[in-house]
């Protein structure tokens, strides 16, 4: 899937109306919320709750790779997620900090997460968060 406009996802987001304080983005989309990248390929949301009924309510639920409960919606440019990879979706989503009207979990959270992942893209992430983190402190 190419690359596009981190704004225009985050307005389909928004459009499919998911309960508040039951979902927050994860993967990249917490760094392009923070301006920290411009593009990203698709849009990783964990939801619980009314969020996740909602989801399931919205599209066919079906297993990823790792093993959740997944949902996949606009062509396959937002998952939403029921699980991520044996993490707390509960304290992701308590956590999660509002930026432009969406939840989005902590960079914190998305720097642990992207180190124990590993992935070239991963790392090359966890780069811009420390340097981010480190200039906002």
């Amino acid at each position: 899937m190419a690359e596009g406009s981190a704004e225009e996802l985050f307005g389909r987001l928004k459009a499919l109306g998911l309960p508040e304080g039951d979902y927050a983005v994860f993967g990249s989309g917490p760094l392009a919320a923070r301006g920290l990248i411009r593009e990203i390929g698709d849009l990783d949301v964990v939801a619980r709750g009314a969020a996740w009924e909602r989801a399931r309510a919205l599209g066919l639920s079906d297993l990823a790779p790792g093993g959740d409960p997944v949902v996949r919606l606009g062509g396959g440019d937002i998952e939403v997620f029921g699980g991520w990879l044996g993490w707390d979706v509960d304290a992701l989503v308590d956590r999660a900090e509002v930026v432009g009207g969406l939840p989005f979990a902590r960079l914190e959270d998305v720097l642990a997460f992207k180190l124990s992942h590993g992935r070239p893209k991963d790392l090359a992430h966890a780069r811009l968060i420390e340097e981010h983190l480190r200039s906002s402190s």
